[in-house]
């Protein structure tokens, strides 16, 4: 399994091997799944979240994106389940990784 700073700025796949931005991951990777969302990183907010399998930490992301979704545009609310397609982000069980 990846590291948590690899998975939360895996940017996609080459076959078995994570792609990873390494330069996201260098300037971001220690913050948390709350200090990303305030920041605006929603994908790395919710990658992270996921990552921990934290209920709180993925209702903290998605009730943040709402919030900002209506105060900007009037949006309906977003679901969790939604997320996983809305950023594309699934836990996969990879072992390697390369940062670009």
């Amino acid at each position: 399994m990846l590291l948590r700073e690899e998975f939360v700025f895996t940017i996609g796949y080459d076959g078995p091997i994570a792609v990873v931005d390494k330069h996201a991951k260098n300037k971001y990777g220690k913050l948390s799944t709350r200090e990303l969302a305030e920041k605006g990183l929603f994908r790395a907010a919710y990658s992270s979240a996921v990552y921990s399998k934290d209920p709180d930490e993925l209702k903290f992301v998605v009730d943040t994106y709402n919030k900002l979704g209506k105060a900007s545009s009037g949006n309906s609310d977003i679901n969790q389940s939604a997320f996983d397609r809305l950023f594309g982000v699934t836990l996969v069980d990879v072992k390697r990784s390369e940062l670009i």
